[in-house]
């Protein structure tokens, strides 16, 4: 894991790649995951570099609040509210966090399989 020069979510929000973003806010974006595992598989980040959920402190609650109506709002945009969506974040390398950029995972669009690990 890197720090904030070579994270590739930092390249995104910044452009580099020409990303389509499905949906922003002030302090956050939403973009297509390039290897979905599901028929809906957007990532939720802030523009900001945080490593992960684990350096956010009670001083940034809004900014969490702000990824969850991010992450609901493109949930409602992709028209998986009704059936139902997940919505994860992995912190640290156990756990399956391949990018050292926090992120959140919204995927539906078909039955998910129950099991997390």
């Amino acid at each position: 894991m890197g720090d904030a020069g070579d994270c590739i979510f930092c390249k995104i929000i910044h452009g580099d790649f020409g990303t389509v973003f499905l949906a922003e806010s002030a302090n956050a974006v939403a973009f297509r995951d390039i290897d979905p595992k599901a028929p809906t598989h957007v990532l939720v980040v802030p523009r900001r570099h945080v490593r992960s959920l684990a350096e956010l402190s009670g001083g940034e609650a809004g900014l969490a609040g702000e990824l969850i109506e991010l992450a609901n709002a493109v949930a409602r945009s992709e028209g998986i509210v009704e059936r139902g969506y997940r919505v994860l974040t992995n912190v640290g390398p156990d756990a399956g966090q391949t990018v050292d950029h926090l992120h959140f995972h919204v995927m539906g669009g078909h039955r998910l399989s129950a099991g997390l690990g």
